[in-house]
């Protein structure tokens, strides 16, 4: 969505969010998981959703049932011996022992979407920070028998990792470092979009689990509506399905769904450089905007689903607590159905 520039009265409240790119984050740390909500949250819907993820955490520790992971140098006095895989160590002539991991365990990775697009708001928060409160919310969620919590953020430029940890002070650690990421200004040269970003946590993470991606998915440029047509992060997604189970969380801005009687206004999208003046007290051309809109988030929910990955929608006006809880109790019906892995696509 684009940033559009227009004189506001003085009252304009949360509107004066859009005349500018935003300089820090638009909600604190300490309301990302509001306790008091997401305790109650914690004893309704928690053992629901540990069940679609993993099923219900019975042990930490290594033992019957364990599975195998990947090797690592042998290392004197800190790996045990028994551990040694030696069909490892005769093709490498180097002493190895094979990793294992507990099979209740559960590794989440979230990648947030940090290009220009996200820095919109227009209802006192922006999209990036709406993504972040749902990573805190999912995160929240999963802090529980040992699960980690890993996270990435999807730059113009590059992809940083922030590596998985388990326990509510390394979740709010991640939190804290994606608030104070500094905020990507407008039309950067992009090295990276959404599905090369998707494409790095596939390879980046092996292991199998539970992925988050977080993102208003457009892409810069696209004026594609036909649902028909794949957006070009699908596929990213269908292969990241292949292996793991793969939660979609799209924020939007109310003005994005809704497009505001604001009289006319300058519409410039933050990653190219188009522009064009509307006239938003048009009823006609805001009807079309809305349809246009309608139709595009109505391809991005469809290509979600045929990816075999589950979606949230989120909007800067709503309760994103109660959201995701909504979704977590109608989802549990449908997760077994929808995460098979997707058709034709290779592992």
């Amino acid at each position: 969505m684009a940033h559009p520039q227009f004189q506001a009265p003085d009252d304009a409240g949360a509107a004066r969010s859009v005349l500018q790119v935003p300089t820090g984050p638009t909600i604190p740390l300490n309301r990302l998981a509001p306790e008091a909500a997401l305790r109650r949250l914690e004893l309704t819907i928690v053992r629901r959703l540990e069940g679609f993820l993993q099923g219900d955490h019975l042990g930490l520790l290594p033992g019957p049932g364990t599975d195998t992971n990947d090797a690592h140098l042998y290392q004197p006095g800190q790996d045990d011996v028994r551990k040694m895989d030696w069909a490892v160590t005769a093709r490498t002539t180097v002493p190895h022992v094979r990793d294992t991991m507990a099979d209740r365990e559960l590794e989440i990775w979230g990648l947030l979407d940090l290009t220009p697009s996200m820095n919109w708001g227009t209802a006192g928060i922006t999209k990036r920070d709406l993504g972040i409160a749902a990573i805190a919310t999912i995160g929240f969620l999963s802090q529980r028998m040992g699960d980690r919590f890993g996270g990435m953020m999807m730059k113009p430029d590059q992809v940083r990792r922030i590596p998985a940890r388990s326990g509510r002070n390394a979740l709010y650690g991640l939190l804290r470092k994606m608030l104070e990421e500094p905020i990507v200004q407008d039309n950067v040269e992009a090295k990276f979009e959404l599905g090369e970003g998707i494409e790095q946590l596939a390879r980046m993470q092996r292991r199998r689990g539970m992925r988050v991606v977080v993102s208003d998915f457009l892409t810069p440029g696209e004026a594609e509506l036909d649902p028909e047509v794949p957006p070009p992060w699908e596929r990213a997604v269908r292969r990241l399905a292949v292996r793991n189970q793969v939660l979609c969380i799209e924020v939007l801005d109310a003005a994005e769904v809704e497009f505001p009687d604001v009289g006319e206004m300058l519409i410039r999208d933050p990653e190219t450089n188009f522009s064009r003046y509307i006239n938003t007290s048009d009823d006609a051309a805001r009807a079309r905007m809305d349809a246009a809109t309608r139709a595009q988030r109505d391809r991005v929910q469809v290509a979600i689903r045929r990816a075999g990955a589950g979606h949230i929608r989120l909007r800067t006006d709503r309760d994103w607590v109660t959201d995701i809880a909504r979704f977590v109790l109608n989802y549990r019906r449908t997760a077994a159905v929808l995460h098979k892995p997707p058709q034709g696509v290779s592992k």
